[in-house]
């Protein structure tokens, strides 16, 4: 096996870019990963562990949420002195006795220095306090929010020490914060120069802003909690916590349309005092926990939090614009066991609908005016499950309430307002229990991870597409993804507990338990913070996959090189073909394969091939080229497909052969073509240059991010020793 081919490549005419989706390798159904879990922070006493977030710089952003409010407040912070995108491989670890009492804060870490940023009720420089929620028409305040959820710095200088940090503040009504911060680097903590309470009348308000993500185009993505499965009820006055619809009345100054939440806000021009903000209806109304964008600009996951919900892609028509694309939502089949631990599932998407903000928005606004003076018990003000119906049977083509009637929907709009029972209702898997954040980094590109807090109701009732043992300290989940960022597998690699139902913290202190805010470092490793009751203290923890990886194997052949027609005239091109064959693979590994010419005493090609999506011994690939006489060689190198996508200058190189041919009736001698008849050598075999030099070393050539236009390249390659 060699490694790590160098490559220089000067290219003479246009390049035409070329994509390899990214590949992994799924784990073993039933085999549990080796693992090393960390503890590194603990909060105070009921305090959950929300804002997650590691800048480029490596800073660590993290919040306590609604602690002890006898004697805490909820904090928003900063882990100091410590880079969280290049850690040693040994963390210090922090002890289960530490006490919050220890300091005044009461947020305790192994590694660095804690900072606080600001705390719920602190005075802002622009007017109000950190977690005002102020009503749009005489700006009275409606409530003080205790609980500061996602945050996302935005750099507004080159070395990222300045910029705005966005807070979501998770209440009914949501408030989002402006804080503009600046790291001193000589005693390496921030100085908050002002900050505000963000305006948000221009989407008319938010409900419930939970974790969120940063866009790979730089833009904060915060998500709509909605937390109100049964939309029939909105408007009922006697609804338990209608309330809650009545403080977001108090702030707007009319009775809100439920359709307008529930769905993922961009902070666009994010760098600026005044930014926009724009609600992605595409991407479905349910109860977001996060989207994670995927390196495509294109590729979203969505995830549902709550009890019996749905996992959601989505796919944007353009890449960086999400206001338009098709929804997508999961159908699982499940191991062919029950163990919590161990059980992974398949993956496929059933394609919901394609719409864009423009048309979702027309459909919201018929739902405007609604007030409660308009409920009637027994009826419905806004969609009803028997439209839901209906649009499902239309797009299954199908009976499915047993009426004898396939029914139809004029439009899509069941599938963006009422999307978990819109996608329910076409048959995808509605049984997750209880589903928090996804994340994933681009530089660590071969999975994604999914939080489970609980795994429970749903998903262990026996029926349906799952059916897991009991875990009450949940499960972090392995997503693996396919071509085109494709996710088609899920499987378990952190399981909390043990659970012991009569301690008074049911769960083991040294390990997980309530799964939620997630988050991957660039070097593999994740951060899991905790919101459960069943630790005395919410703790992030640093886990760390210590199975060994997986090196792919294979070999690489030429087969043959053959004549497939003789020309009538022989200074025309000559019709030849060749084959290539692998073997020796590693099961579940996919490979690609560049098959070159080149004509001797030539750098530029003569043809260049990729063999894409190869899985399985003894796979081969034939292909017809025409050429004029001369001496020339293929050259075949192959790879393993996600390495070569990670990384094309330096990717490991697992067989390469090369394979001399002559085009022509005539022979080769030093690479100079002939038509002068061969000599017989002593063995009386004739020498008719050809000849297959697959044991020689052959020098190797690396894998270009462009393939030349039809005026050539030139090539100079070398193998790094």
């Amino acid at each position: 096996m060699r490694t790590k081919p160098a490559l220089i490549l000067l290219c003479v005419g246009f390049l035409l870019a070329l994509n390899i989706s990214p590949f992994v390798v799924a784990e073993e159904n039933g085999e549990e990963v080796q693992q090393s879990m960390t503890r590194i922070m603990m909060m105070p006493p009921e305090a959950e562990v929300t804002g997650m977030y590691v800048d480029a710089n490596g800073h660590f952003f993290v919040n306590a949420m609604h602690p002890d409010e006898d004697n805490y407040k909820a904090t928003i912070g900063v882990i100091n002195g410590i880079d969280w995108n290049n850690l040693p491989e040994v963390v210090p670890e922090l002890d289960s006795s530490s006490k919050a009492e220890d300091i005044w804060h009461g947020i305790r870490t192994s590694y660095g220095d804690y900072q606080v940023i600001l705390q719920t009720g602190d005075a802002l420089s622009q007017g109000g306090v950190a977690g005002g929620i102020y009503s749009v028409d005489d700006g009275g305040q409606i409530l003080i929010s205790k609980k500061p959820d996602f945050n996302a710095f935005v750099p507004i200088n080159a070395d990222g020490t300045h910029g705005y940090l966005y807070t979501a503040w998770e209440d009914r009504p949501a408030g989002l914060s402006q804080m503009e911060i600046e790291l001193d680097t000589s005693t390496s903590e921030w100085t908050v120069l002002g900050g505000k309470m963000l305006n948000l009348s221009s989407i008319d308000g938010a409900w419930v802003l939970c974790f969120g993500s940063m866009s790979p185009w730089g833009s904060p993505l915060f998500s709509e909690e909605l937390y109100f499965d049964n939309t029939q009820y909105w408007n009922d006055d006697s609804f338990r916590y209608h309330s809650d619809q009545t403080k977001l009345e108090n702030y707007l100054g009319y009775y809100p349309n439920p359709y307008d939440y529930g769905y993922i806000i961009e902070i666009g021009n994010s760098s600026t005092s005044e930014p926009d903000l724009t609600r992605h209806l595409t991407m479905g109304r349910y109860s977001h926990e996060n989207a994670m964008v995927m390196p495509d600009e294109r590729t979203v996951y969505l995830t549902d939090d709550g009890y019996d919900t749905v996992l959601f892609k989505f796919v944007a028509d353009t890449a960086g614009d999400l206001s338009s694309g098709t929804l997508y939502a999961s159908k699982v089949a499940q191991d062919d066991t029950r163990d919590s631990a161990i059980t992974g599932f398949d993956v496929e998407w059933i394609e919901m609908a394609s719409s864009s903000n423009s048309e979702i928005r027309s459909w919201i606004e018929e739902y405007d005016g609604i007030t409660t003076d308009d409920f009637k018990s027994g009826q419905n003000s806004y969609i009803s499950d028997e439209e839901i119906n209906d649009w499902a049977e239309g797009r299954l083509n199908k009976d499915l309430n047993g009426d004898g009637i396939v029914g139809y929907a004029l439009d899509d709009r069941v599938a963006f307002l009422e999307s978990r029972k819109a996608a329910a209702a076409i048959e995808a898997t509605d049984e997750w229990n209880k589903m928090e954040g996804v994340a994933f980094n681009e530089n660590v590109p071969e999975y994604l991870y999914l939080a489970m807090s609980r795994i429970e109701s749903a998903m262990t009732d026996g029926v349906g597409d799952i059916d897991l043992t009991l875990n009450s300290c949940g499960i972090v989940y392995r997503m693996t993804m396919g071509e085109q960022w494709n996710v088609n597998r899920i499987d378990p690699v952190i399981s909390g507990g043990p659970y012991t139902s009569s301690a008074q913290y049911e769960c083991d202190i040294n390990n997980l338990a309530g799964p939620d805010n997630i988050l991957v470092l660039d070097d593999g490793r994740v951060l899991v913070g905790e919101d459960t009751d069943k630790h005395e203290s919410n703790m992030v923890w640093l886990w760390e996959d210590l199975s060994e990886p997986l090196i792919p194997n294979g070999t690489l052949s030429v087969n043959y090189v053959n004549l497939m027609n003789t020309p009538a005239d022989k200074n025309s091109t000559w019709d030849y073909r060749f084959q290539t064959e692998v073997n020796d693979l590693e099961i579940g590994s996919s490979y690609t394969a560049i098959i070159i010419i080149k004509e001797f005493g030539f750098d530029d090609w003569k043809g260049i091939w990729w063999w894409n999506t190869i899985e399985v011994d003894g796979q081969q690939y034939d292909q017809t080229f025409s050429l004029p006489r001369g001496c020339y060689s293929v050259s075949a190198s192959l790879y393993e497909s996600q390495d070569l996508s990670s990384d094309v200058k330096n990717a490991t190189i697992l067989s390469d052969t090369k394979f001399d041919f002559v085009v022509g009736t005539g022979t080769c001698t030093d690479g100079i073509y002939s038509e002068e008849v061969a000599a017989t050598n002593e063995t009386g075999n004739t020498d008719d240059g050809i000849k297959d030099s697959a044991d020689e070393s052959v020098p190797g050539f690396g894998i270009l991010v462009s393939i030349v236009s039809i005026l050539g390249a030139i090539v100079v390659t070398h193998r790094r020793k």
